[in-house]
């Protein structure tokens, strides 16, 4: 299994008491739950390609369907897999995504239910799914909105 920043399995970066209360980043990609600060280092190097695979898993969809939503081209990926890691660009890309997931799986206190959401057209997107939807950036923080609606009862 791969680690950010070159870490040995098993291993886990440094938290400092103020880092340990702030949010952590990347569990539905493979990352554990890291730091901003180890997240951000592992963008600038590029994800592994493993990271796209392990959030298509997480989500349970086709690897079209991830590639899509979050424009990178299905031949561009195998080229990736060649190479062994992601983009920057494509990379954030990634992690947008996997920060949704890991978002409504808190929202919605399970994975099975947030998979199923992010899945669902919901009227307050226009009908399109959150998935869908979050192809681009700002999709992505109204679908974050969406959730935190969700969050408090705010009839969406």
């Amino acid at each position: 299994q791969w680690t950010p920043g070159g870490m040995r399995h098993g291993q886990r970066p440094t938290v400092s008491p103020e880092e340990e209360h702030r949010p952590a980043y990347g569990g539905s990609i493979g990352l554990g739950n890291c730091s901003a600060q180890v997240v951000v280092e592992t963008l600038r190097e590029g994800l592994p390609v493993a990271a796209f695979e392990h959030l298509r898993d997480a989500l349970d969809v086709s690897t079209r369907t991830l590639a899509e939503t979050t424009n990178i081209a299905v031949r561009t990926l195998a080229r990736r897999k060649g190479e062994g890691r992601l983009r920057k660009d494509e990379s954030e890309r990634v992690l947008r995504i996997g920060a949704l997931l890991d978002r409504a799986t808190e929202v919605l206190e399970g994975r099975d239910a947030a998979r199923q959401w992010l899945k669902s057209p919901k009227r307050a997107l226009g009908g399109h799914t959150p998935l869908e939807y979050a192809d681009t950036e700002p999709g992505a923080r109204e679908v974050e909105d969406l959730l935190t609606r969700v969050e408090y009862g705010v009839f969406s």
